[in-house]
């Protein structure tokens, strides 16, 4: 693939790219909420224009003189975005406003290794190119479902991910598609996602709690993720919930994720297949159980899947509670595939957390389903890059380490 060209040179510039990926501006708009004089404004958009970043997009309508020039992003402007789950990984390519152009996704395990989990994203990359959507991209966002160095791009110690642990993933990215790429916690990707494109648009503090094969949160706070020190804050699974409980992938026993991640449902599933005649009868056809099958059998009314939804709520509402009150959220977002058990679960966990938190912190919080599906985490995904790439390239944090443009979101 062909290697993405240059960033913007300076703060000025990267403002204005930012500013323009919420769509087209007439000049006169921009210098409205941007602080430059309008010399130096049309400069910077000139100098975004000679670099093909930006071009003249028409006139705007009359503001009771001289019409004002708009201005867009470039087509031509590409990001991918890689999410890896435990059991799938989604790959998207956007354009510069970060609208989707094709979405495809496939059955992963992630304990396959970075090899041949990171070799098959690319497969379902070079399909999209197939499609004529990219011939370069301009940036790439990973998300993997463990904890990350954000500042090295590398998984630290994931517990579903085995042969990951301090593995090159923005590196390898990077070098195989000739272009910036960042790396995250899957869950983070989400919540920027919701940030950008879904229900929290207009809300600056909330946290999204994604519940699938792991259970982990999104945690955003004036607008940006927070990741604490190592990357691994939001990372409620492995919550104890119990003194005395199942064994957990990270080895400590009682865990939130031992209790109702997508496994563990799974299993519990199993055990109360007898009492189920929908799960007994998916049981004897497919011989295993899922989540979704749980799913299914709670949207048809069966008593058992109920009461495993209603416990699982449960145990999910009380850690959310706790997070609500030391937080104090605008919002939760709940998501992931055994969310999509719907509103049985939603009803457990909005019970329990309206219950349980303080009255000020609950008094006008939302909890609330996603609506963004499988789509969050890619949108995240080429959110985060972009907001990697619009950043000047000579920012003053990489002197400490950090790539230019990964403080935000």
């Amino acid at each position: 693939m062909k290697r993405s060209p240059s960033r913007p040179e300076n703060v000025h510039q990267a403002t204005l790219l930012r500013l323009l990926r919420d769509g087209a501006r007439s000049r006169a708009e921009i210098g409205d909420v941007v602080a430059l004089s309008r010399a130096k404004l049309n400069a910077e958009l000139e100098r975004l224009i000679a670099m093909g970043l930006v071009e003249p997009a028409g006139l705007a309508a009359s503001r009771g003189g001289r019409r004002s020039g708009m201005v867009r992003l470039s087509p031509q402007l590409r990001f991918a975005a890689i999410d890896i789950g435990a059991t799938s990984v989604d790959v998207a390519v956007t354009d510069g406003e970060l609208e989707i152009l094709g979405h495809v996704a496939e059955p992963c395990d992630v304990r396959d290794g970075p090899v041949a989990v990171l070799d098959r994203a690319l497969t379902l990359l070079g399909k999209l190119q197939d499609q004529g959507l990219f011939t370069t991209l301009h940036g790439t966002g990973v998300g993997v479902p463990g904890p990350v160095s954000f500042r090295e791009g590398v998984p630290v110690a994931p517990p579903i991910m085995p042969g990951w642990d301090r593995y090159p993933v923005r590196e390898a990215i990077s070098q195989e598609l000739g272009c910036p790429a960042v790396v995250d916690n899957d869950v983070n990707l989400m919540a920027v996602g919701e940030l950008h494109a879904g229900l929290a648009r207009q809300v600056e503090d909330f946290l999204l709690v994604k519940i699938g094969t792991g259970i982990g949160c999104g945690i955003v706070a004036g607008g940006q993720i927070y990741r604490g020190v190592s990357g691994s804050a939001g990372d409620i699974g492995h919550i104890r919930v119990a003194d005395q409980g199942p064994t957990c992938t990270c080895g400590n026993t009682g865990c939130l994720e031992a209790y109702f991640g997508g496994a563990a449902l799974a299993a519990e599933a199993v055990r109360i297949a007898p009492r189920s005649p929908y799960l007994a009868e998916r049981l004897a056809v497919a011989g295993e159980l899922t989540a979704r099958d749980v799913a299914a059998a709670a949207s048809l009314g069966d008593g058992a899947a109920v009461r495993l939804v209603r416990d699982g709520g449960r145990q999910v509402g009380q850690v959310l509670a706790s997070l609500v009150s030391f937080f104090n959220p605008g919002l939760v977002i709940i998501a992931g595939g055994v969310a999509r058990i719907g509103h049985v679960l939603l009803a457990e966990i909005r019970s329990v957390v309206y219950r349980r938190s303080l009255p000020l912190a609950t008094g006008n919080l939302p909890i609330v389903l996603s609506e963004l599906g499988d789509t969050a985490g890619v949108i995240g995904g080429a959110r985060l890059v972009s907001d990697h790439v619009f950043s000047a390239a000579s920012s003053p944090r990489r002197d400490r380490g950090v790539p230019a443009g990964t403080e935000a979101p």
